[in-house]
């Protein structure tokens, strides 16, 4: 299940299709999910979907609009929300401290 959600984060992805792959109803299986995992199927999506954006922000240079559309969430505007909401930071601020920390690992010591 885990699998399946990571390879379709970008994706609209409902609790009930994510039930019927389990063959579970779609309360049972919210229910399950959350022991399993601690959070909510949602709240799980979500945090992989941050978890990617934040690779993306560090390592790529396309647009926050292109990184929030490639991790599964509608608008820029929201992904911000979201991504500020998650990690305390916006998303071009964390791509600033993630290539700012990147740099200075890398520059030769005098």
């Amino acid at each position: 299940m885990l699998e399946h959600i990571d390879a379709n984060r970008h994706r609209a992805l409902s609790l009930s299709e994510l039930s019927a792959l389990a063959h579970m109803s779609t309360f049972h299986f919210a229910r399950l999910f959350k022991q399993s995992t601690g959070v909510s199927p949602h709240r799980f999506l979500i945090g992989r979907r941050i978890e990617r954006a934040k690779e993306l922000l560090a390592t790529d240079s396309a647009s926050i609009a292109s990184i929030a559309q490639a991790v599964g969430f509608r608008t820029a505007s929201h992904f911000t929300t979201v991504f500020h909401r998650s990690t305390g930071m916006t998303p071009s601020a964390y791509r600033s401290a993630a290539h700012d920390s990147s740099s200075t690992a890398t520059a030769p010591v005098a």
